[in-house]
């Protein structure tokens, strides 16, 4: 299969020069995504909703290469503040469900000091 380039249709794609997601083969690999609202591309106060946000950005690139959260193998998650984490696991473990991937948490500083969380996925399809 060659290669496969997916947009989001967020603008800084075009202003940073990346993809949402690349499928190569049966891998796809998903971009670092913050929850920015993809209607309004403001983001949500609270690192849970940012978290929800951005798993949903996931989900649709996932989707659009053919594959679905239940296909993620690892996932790195970057936070600014470690503190916010555990607001975010009941989301992460509904969205992961029985096929939980291997997970890093980094904590880091991101682009925006409105951001509270950045998350990055690699996905593997069977067969």
């Amino acid at each position: 299969m060659p290669r496969q380039n997916i947009r989001s249709g967020s603008p800084f794609e075009d202003k940073v020069g990346y993809s949402r997601a690349v499928r190569m083969g049966g891998m796809v690999f998903v971009a670092g995504t913050v929850g920015r609202d993809p209607e309004t591309n403001l983001l949500p106060e609270g690192v849970a909703d940012q978290c929800r946000n951005a798993l949903a950005i996931i989900a649709a690139a996932l989707a659009e290469a053919g594959a679905s959260l239940g296909d993620v193998v690892r996932v790195v998650y970057y936070l600014p503040e470690r503190g916010d984490f555990e607001a975010c696991w009941p989301l992460l473990r509904e969205a992961f469900g029985s096929n939980p991937p291997a997970a890093t948490m980094v904590q880091a500083g991101l682009i925006d000091p409105a951001m509270k969380i950045e998350i990055e996925v690699t996905a593997v399809l069977a067969g």
